[in-house]
């Protein structure tokens, strides 16, 4: 199986001509999930001139509600199917009620045969994970590792006996699956009858309660009760003095690569199936990957271990009809060997303001370091809005900052922020320009959304009712027109 672009209103692959878009995580919309706020928004994208939706992880996420650490990297969050859409279905009988509805019942014969072509055309991936969340609830939400062994361990009996038990269950949640690819697939139409791209992440690990480790344990460096003996991070850096150790299993590359990566073949194809363009989060880690032992605490006693990252790669392309349509997140300890990968596959990498104004005249995030084939953002969903990091400044770097805007690129040293930001990131040479919708909503920090290295309070903040109004279209407008990013 091959990925085959579509062919209305294509997006070309990302950062080949100047355009800008949004950064606005689905499930900090005012009404979280694929309804009508999504419809909203693509719809004030539109009226803007802004042509790009990006969005973050839209796997069904732990109690934590990280998109980072998802039970599934193929599979949808059940929070994101619209009950309104689904109470409105008119392939649905009319008395059934929308929880019913979620796990088919009252379907009419249509809608019955398109989720039995779905279940038949996802099964590489569906069927274990309906496996998995049902014995999860089951087991009350325990980690897979410490249920009985003959689930733990996939033993065929064990499995047999369980969804004969749970039948019910088992097609239910497969339903769900249905319906929110169903309910995805509207919004893309959505999207694409306005000649707008959707811009998803693909984070290169995976979380460790989750139905890809559960299902393909061979492929991660796990000991024998299915617990990782070694996990992902980064060494201390920007964010964090003792580095970030983000606990998920490590790949096992080497089994992998005998047969020629399927896996992360599969998991390509169903991200083009959800987007147009894929961001890969933590690109570095296919060139080398910092591995924690398991038993630390922190991410200072790990190293780095070479990845396979060329025959990844190459492996990817080959399922891929034309240019990977793929941006690396190549942001960090970058290597001239991590560079070289990103350059080997004409990948387009990322440059973020933000951290434009540490360092020397080398710093890459500079804005006349900006490649035209690059995407340039204001700040990422693990950085504080830009008003939040302005005011984090002392006086004097904030004189710095505008005393490099203005030399650089000729921003008015009086412009306040975050517009000073907005505005260098647009008259950046990277064609694509990526704006938090935070930054364009002139937010501080009470709308950061994630700080990295920290467990609670994160994921939560949502869209101000109607923040996303015409005025600001209008603006936004202004903005795109000025700096040439208008289509």
């Amino acid at each position: 199986m091959t990925f085959e672009p579509p062919n209305e209103h294509y997006c070309e692959p990302p950062a080949t001509r100047r355009r800008a878009g949004l950064l606005c995580h689905i499930g900090s919309l005012t009404t979280p999930g694929f309804g009508q706020a999504a419809r909203d928004l693509l719809d004030f994208l539109d009226l803007s001139g802004l042509s790009v939706w990006q969005v973050l992880p839209l796997g069904p996420t732990h109690p934590d509600g990280s998109p980072y650490q998802c039970l599934s990297s193929f599979a949808l969050e059940p929070a994101y199917l619209d009950a309104e859409g689904l109470a409105d279905d008119p392939a649905f009988e009319a008395s059934v009620s929308v929880a019913e509805r979620r796990a088919g019942c009252g379907a009419n014969r249509a809608l019955r045969g398109a989720f039995n072509r779905f279940r038949r055309h996802e099964a590489h991936w569906l069927e274990d994970y309906v496996r998995f969340m049902a014995i999860r609830i089951e087991q009350d939400d325990r980690p897979w590792h410490e249920w009985p062994a003959g689930l733990r361990d996939r033993d065929s009996d064990a499995l047999q006996r369980f969804e004969e038990r749970h039948a019910g269950r088992i097609k239910a949640i497969a339903f769900e699956q249905f319906l929110l690819d169903r309910q995805w697939r509207a919004l893309r139409q959505h999207a694409r009858r306005r000649s707008l791209c959707l811009f998803g992440d693909l984070p290169i690990f995976v979380a460790g309660d989750s139905a890809d480790v559960w299902a393909n344990r061979p492929l991660f460096q796990l000991d024998q009760t299915g617990k990782p003996t070694v996990v992902a991070g980064v060494p201390p850096d920007y964010f964090s003095a003792t580095g970030q150790r983000w606990g998920n299993p490590l790949f096992d590359f080497a089994q992998m690569a005998e047969d020629g990566f399927s896996w992360w073949k599969t998991r390509l194809l169903r991200h083009l199936q959800l987007y147009d363009w894929v961001r890969i989060d933590h690109f570095r880690g296919l060139s080398a990957y910092w591995a924690i032992p398991a038993e630390d605490d922190d991410a200072a006693g790990g190293e780095w271990i070479a990845a396979p990252g060329e025959a990844l790669l190459e492996a990817l392309a080959s399922v891929v009809d034309g240019a990977l349509p793929l941006v690396a997140e190549d942001l960090g300890v970058i290597t001239p060997e991590v560079t070289a990968l990103r350059d080997r596959f004409d990948l387009p990498g990322m440059t973020v303001l933000q951290f434009a104004f540490d360092g020397g005249e080398d710093n890459p995030h500079l804005p006349n370091h900006h490649r035209a084939h690059s995407v340039a953002y204001t700040g990422t969903h693990d950085n504080d809005t830009t008003l939040g990091w302005w005011h984090s400044l002392d006086d004097a770097t904030r004189t710095f900052v505008h005393r490099r805007l203005e030399d650089l690129q000729g921003i008015d040293p009086g412009s306040p922020m975050p517009d000073a930001l907005i505005e260098s990131v647009l008259t950046s040479d990277a064609s694509l320009a990526m704006l938090p919708v935070g930054d364009l909503l002139g937010l501080g920090s009470e709308a950061r959304i994630n700080v990295p290295g920290t467990c609670e309070g994160n994921w939560r903040w949502q869209l101000p009712a109607g923040a996303l109004n015409a005025v600001l279209a209008e603006r936004i407008r202004g903005w795109l027109a000025r700096h040439d990013r208008l289509l």
